[in-house]
């Protein structure tokens, strides 16, 4: 018999406290203090080199010198021409589905009407400027494009603007052309060939140019970056967030899947394995209460795993401590666990599916049932796959039009209905010693709000009392 691939983690019989549920969930091990001694340089030299530096870092880990590092619109035109008309078909299909969720996920503006004269409303402002940053490393993710730059698009951000690494069979330093096709079909034209911590540094801090066809300024500073990538672009992101704004700092991706005695367990397994197949560090996780299901899923791997291409990443991942089976005693103790566990992608397949849907309070994105599995989130659902990990769903929510887009709260309060206000202000202010708040507000309806003595019966003949 062959050794099963995952480890268990039986929960049976016992009453954990919430900490020590937290505590049981299975995590990636993510180091970062070495990557911060690493970055923070690339960091500094972006800022002070530019285009310069730029080139020495893409030379120095993605072995290119690109001439252009911005890549040449007739570039991107000439990738969309010679794309695999299937691929195409598949991208512009991705796209057109997530612009019509993009579309409804719009924020609308209201206004709340609190006496007369006194209205407080909330507009919905777009950021002007954008870095949506698109990994390459193991795969080619034109799939990243579509989710940060439609809801971008749809969010009205004025300019928008890409980095992706040079293809390693690009001679010419360019990004992937189906990463440059994807940009094409979504009409985005300002692309960079520039990878890892150095493109998130290009971002926060804009990079000068140092080549003639840089220009004097190769790309301005952007407001926000979004995007996932490995760790040194998650510190890098770190880094820069305090004077410019991340989507959030991303961990390896991450599966859960509540299951009962219904499930096919051979779908399971295929489910955990293409999680599996995107990094080593890859979390996945299975919650059931059947025993039989477990042991099930353990065979279909033991089958499965070897036949996959990518076989010892995978192995690696399904082995590793971030991953498990969480055997529970109930279906309601699988889903207090896969609550904590906060998996950024939870499937649910179970017989009733409907009603544990509902009771799932922590999760990046919830996939009903056996034919929602999540790579059809990863392509082509309409939903966004740009989910938070390593249990921050707890307080964080995936990207949406809502990532780029900030509410501003607009006041309107005319005399009268500041007025009616201005003595109970004046009162707030006094018992919070800002003395200066409440003349700020008297000073528009009596004399002489700094003359405490004769300030009550001002009030009273300014019709403040």
């Amino acid at each position: 018999m062959s050794e099963n691939i995952m480890r268990i983690i039986d929960l049976r019989g016992k009453n954990l406290s919430r900490a020590e549920l937290l505590a049981a969930m299975p995590r990636a091990a993510m180091g970062t203090s070495e990557a911060t001694d690493l970055v923070r340089p690339i960091l500094d030299d972006v800022k002070e080199r530019g285009a310069a530096a730029l080139r020495d870092f893409e030379e120095k880990f993605d072995h290119v010198r690109p001439e252009h590092l911005r890549v040449p619109v007739e570039a991107m035109t000439a990738a969309l021409e010679t794309l695999d008309p299937e691929v195409r078909a598949a991208i512009e299909e991705s796209v057109r589905r997530a612009r019509a969720v993009a579309a409804n996920q719009v924020p609308k503006d209201f206004y709340t009407d609190l006496a007369e004269g006194a209205r407080v409303a909330e507009r919905w402002i777009p950021i002007q400027r954008v870095g949506l940053y698109v990994p390459g490393g193991k795969a080619v993710y034109p799939s990243s494009v579509i989710m940060n730059a439609v809801p971008a698009q749809a969010a009205g951000v004025e300019s928008l603007a890409i980095a992706a690494p040079p293809a390693r069979d690009n001679a010419e330093g360019l990004p992937n052309k189906t990463i440059l096709a994807t940009c094409a079909i979504l009409g985005v034209d300002e692309v960079y060939a520039v990878g890892g911590a150095q493109a998130i540094a290009m971002f926060a801090y804009g990079a000068k140019g140092s080549e003639p066809q840089d220009g004097d300024v190769l790309c301005d500073p952007v407001d926000k970056i979004t995007g996932p990538g490995n760790i040194f672009v998650a510190t890098a992101k770190s880094l820069v967030s305090a004077f410019v704004g991340i989507d959030a700092v991303a961990g390896p991706t991450e599966i859960g899947i509540i299951a009962d005695k219904t499930a096919d367990p051979s779908l399971l397994a295929a489910d955990l394995i293409g999680q599996a197949e995107h990094d080593e560090l890859a979390g996945s996780v299975l919650f059931t209460d059947s025993t039989e299901i477990a042991e099930k899923v353990q065979e279909s791997l033991n089958y499965r795993v070897p036949r996959t291409e990518h076989a010892e990443r995978v192995h690696t991942s399904l082995s590793g401590s971030q991953s498990a089976i969480v055997l529970t005693d109930s279906l309601d103790q699988s889903i207090d666990a896969a609550n904590a566990y906060a998996a950024e992608h939870l499937e649910i397949q179970t017989a009733d599916a409907d009603a544990v849907v509902p009771r799932i309070k922590n999760a990046g994105a919830i996939f009903r049932g056996p034919y929602s599995p999540v790579p059809l989130g990863d392509y082509m659902s309409g939903s966004n796959h740009v989910l938070p990990t390593g249990g921050t769903a707890r307080f964080a929510a995936g990207l949406g039009v809502h990532t780029f887009m900030k509410p501003v709260e607009v006041i309107e309060y005319d005399e009268e209905g500041l007025k009616a206000l201005a003595a109970r202000i004046n009162a707030f202010a006094v018992s919070e010693d800002l003395p200066a708040h409440g003349e700020c507000v008297l000073s528009r309806f009596v004399k002489d709000p700094y003359n405490k003595a004769t300030l009550r019966e001002q009030e009273k003949e300014a019709g403040l009392r």
